[in-house]
Order: structure tokens, then C-alpha cells, then sequence
């Protein structure tokens, strides 16, 4: 139970956060337009007062979540930084230490929901990550959550953090909340259950399907698909020996369990094959026979597909113009908004030696040769999908800090083709002041 100081916090952000979107609501151009400067100006300043009192009650209420409980010692905490794998397939490993961390959440809005590793560590002054090793934590990507009929969230696997981060670790544990709020924690023998990511649990009967995983890289088995089985009855997991024709090394995808019951199908995603070759979409449908364990591969698209990267293998700056362009479009509602601008402009330019030509990024998408921009759904998640179309074909891109992916959703003419992906060659290259290479995608 939250103690009377967090209440009373949390009652103070939600008043706030109402007070803020009320004057936002009223502070439209009309409002703007028609009355004069001086209530104008009043208001902006009462708004900017609203959301300084927002910033910081929020700062406080995360301080205080990041209390440990009354009783919970450095040594306690010693015992048990550290993440394990299971040794009993399943390892009972509940402890106060990672309840905690499991049970508490950080206040809306910020850029984890729980505690992370480092928080954890500096709570209890431990040791660095980087003599220590990576320290336990329930803050992750890549983590599936399944709710059961009775109510109970089965959390399972996840990373924190990418490679490059000391407390960088891909999780092989089951985490059980009931609705009273009660924790169980199963630890597994990496043999029956791998450090898994991005994965799908699909709840079939009284046992969950795990279908994927991206998984540390020197572990992944190309041409192979992850399945997995966890019962609900026992926490045991197997590995399921699966036949057919499987997506390969797959991971954050879409898995739907089909009507009757008896099969999972997958869409999306992206699977890696290995071989030096960049992460590819996954353009095509299977299904998972879970009576046979059979896979069957349900479309074969044969599509034209490239790869753009910076020939230096360095990360592109295409969301950095993209945000630029963001910054240039609110810079007149303000000097606080103007000097971002300023700023964003002139790393944007030390990085790049120059600054690109804003109109040659408008189209970076649109060809000449294309026939109609399709519009985005705003209420779409893929801020970095765009798509054209020539003639009844759809050109998609997939723009990413490493790449940029162009598929070609059905058959034109090979020249056509050559248009296209020479088009996002030449522009890539002179956004980014670098070769770019350009890999064309075989299709398996």
C-alpha cells in the first residue's frame, strides 16, 4: 500500500495535470487573436507556472517511489542485485529485493515505468555495473505480458538496456502478480528457456505459446524459430520441437491464435539471417500447427527489396533533420522555443559539417516517378513507415537510426525499380554527406 505522502502526491499531479489541459484547451488561437496582449501574456505565464509545478511534484513522487521499504538492508540487497539463471525447471527465486523492483512503479509520463538498474543500485549504494555486473531490474523491453481469465499478469523474459550498457541483460524469468497484488518469480535453466526478447505469448488453454526471441547476438540459431510452451499449472517450460517450413530467426512480431483454437498465425516482425545481413522485415504469413507442431508457410511474396546504409556503418541523421524540421515549426511560438532551434540546429550542423537541404528531406519518399503519397493515419504507431504508390503497386519505407529498408509490394518494371532505389541512394547520400550502399534484399 502506497504510504499518505505518495497519495497525497499523486492527488496533487492528476489536479495539476487537469488544471494544464484545461488552459491548454482555452489558450487556442482564437484566444490568442482576440484578447489583448496583456491577458495574453498572463496566461502564458500561468501555464508555464501549472506545468513547473507538474515537473516538480512529478520529480518528487519519483524520489519518493524510489525509497526502498522500511527494513530492507544494503546486505539484503547485496544478496540479491544481481540477476541468475535457474537451476530446476521451474526455480522458485521470489525475494523482497525484486518485488520491490517489480512493485514499484514510477509516476506517469516518465521514460521508464519502473525503476531501472541503476536507480536500484544507487538506492542501496552497491557496487558499479561495471565491476559488479549488471544489476537486477523489471524495467525492460522487449517483455511479453499476458492477462489470464482469472486476472493474474504473467510477465515473461525481456531486456534491459542494448549492449553498450553495463547493466545490459536479457532476462529468462516468469513473474507472476496476482489480483491482490501477490509476486511469484521463476528462474529457468537456459537448456529449456534462453534469455528471450521480443518474443509473443499466446494464452492457449492453460499454457502460454512462446513464438520468437531476438536474444543475445552470438546465440541465435539462423533459420530457426523459438517455441516455447509454459504451463500455467506447474511454470514448467519445454521446448517445443517444431517441422515444416518456419520464418527463421524471428522477433516482434504479431502472433494471433485462429478461431477453433489449434493454430497460431504470425505476421511482421523481423528476422535476422545471419550472415553480416541486416535485420529484415518480415513480409510474409505463417501458421504454427500446435496439435502437429507443424509450421506452414501461408504467402511467398516475391518482392524487390533493398537496404540503404551509410558506407561508414555509422548512424544516420534522419531523425535529427526530422526533428529540426519540428523545432523550425514551433520556434515562432516563443524565445524558449527558438533558442531549441538554435540549438538543434547548430549540433545538427556540427555533425554533419553543413546543414542538409530541408526540401530534399520532404522528398526523400516521393520519386518522380510516383503516382500517389499515401497519406498517414494519425492514429498510426509507425511514425517511420512511408508509403507511395506507382501505378497499383505500394513503394514502402522503413526509416530507422541505422537504415533505411524499401520494399516493393508487387511487380514492376525492372527499370522502374532501378528509378526507385537509385532515387533514395542519390538523396540519402547528399542528406548525409557520405556514400551510401544499397543491398538488395533475395528473397528465401
Amino acid at each position: 500500500m502506497d504510504s499518505p505522502e505518495i497519495e497525497k502526491l499523486e492527488n496533487e499531479i492528476a489536479r495539476l495535470k487537469d488544471l494544464i489541459q484545461t488552459k491548454v484547451t482555452k489558450f487556442d488561437r482564437d484566444f490568442v487573436q482576440t484578447m489583448p496582449p496583456a491577458v495574453v501574456e498572463e496566461e502564458r505565464e500561468s501555464l508555464e507556472e501549472l506545468r513547473k509545478q507538474y515537473s516538480s511534484a512529478k520529480t518528487a513522487l519519483g524520489e519518493l517511489r524510489q525509497q526502498p521499504p522500511t527494513g530492507m538492508t544494503q546486505a539484503h540487497f547485496l544478496e540479491w542485485r544481481s540477476p541468475r539463471r535457474g537451476t530446476d525447471n521451474p526455480h522458485a527465486m521470489t525475494n523482497d529485493v525484486w518485488k520491490w523492483l517489480i512493485e514499484t512503479p514510477l509516476p506517469e509520463d516518465y521514460t521508464h515505468a519502473r525503476l531501472n538498474a541503476y536507480q536500484a543500485n544507487k538506492a542501496f549504494d552497491g557496487p558499479s555495473s561495471m565491476d559488479a555486473g549488471p544489476c537486477w531490474c523489471f524495467d525492460r523491453f522487449g517483455q511479453s505480458e499476458t492477462t489470464l481469465p482469472d486476472g493474474r499478469i504473467i510477465y515473461i523474459g525481456g531486456e534491459h538496456e542494448d549492449f553498450y550498457d553495463p547493466d545490459f541483460y536479457i532476462y529468462n524469468d516468469v513473474v507472476m502478480v496476482d489480483t491482490s497484488g501477490g509476486v511469484q518469480i521463476f528462474g529457468y535453466p537456459i537448456e529449456v528457456f534462453p534469455p528471450t526478447d521480443f518474443h509473443s505469448a499466446t494464452l492457449v488453454d492453460n499454457a502460454i505459446i512462446l513464438i520468437g526471441n531476438l536474444g543475445y547476438s552470438g546465440k541465435r540459431h539462423y533459420g530457426q524459430t523459438q517455441v516455447l510452451r509454459l504451463e500455467l499449472d506447474t511454470w514448467r517450460i519445454s521446448p517445443m520441437e517444431t517441422f515444416g517450413e518456419n520464418p527463421g530467426w524471428i522477433h516482434s512480431h504479431l502472433a494471433e491464435l485462429l478461431p477453433g483454437g489449434n493454430e497460431i498465425r504470425i505476421t511482421g516482425g523481423k528476422i535476422d539471417r545471419g550472415n553480416e545481413t541486416p535485420l529484415i522485415e518480415n513480409i510474409d504469413e505463417w501458421s504454427l500447427d500446435l496439435q502437429t507442431w507443424y509450421w506452414k508457410r501461408l504467402t511467398n511474396h516475391q518482392w524487390a527489396r533493398f537496404v540503404f546504409r551509410r558506407k561508414d556503418e555509422r548512424w544516420n541523421h534522419l531523425s535529427d533533420i526530422q526533428s529540426l524540421l519540428l523545432y523550425k515549426q514551433i520556434a515562432e511560438h516563443g524565445e524558449q522555443y527558438e533558442n531549441i532551434y538554435k540549438n538543434a540546429e547548430k549540433e545538427l550542423k556540427e555533425k554533419l559539417g553543413t546543414l542538409p537541404d530541408v526540401k530534399l528531406f520532404e522528398t526523400l519518399y516521393t520519386p518522380d516517378v510516383a503516382t500517389e503519397i499515401i497519406a498517414k493515419n494519425p492514429d498510426d504507431e509507425e511514425y517511420n513507415v512511408h508509403r507511395i504508390r506507382v501505378g497499383d503497386v505500394v513503394v514502402r519505407y522503413v526509416e530507422d537510426s541505422r537504415e533505411i529498408q524499401m520494399t516493393v509490394e508487387g511487380e514492376l518494371p525492372s527499370g522502374i525499380v532501378e528509378q526507385l532505389r537509385d532515387d533514395v541512394m542519390q538523396k540519402f547520400a547528399a542528406l548525409e554527406g557520405v556514400p551510401i550502399v544499397c543491398q538488395t534484399i533475395l528473397a528465401e
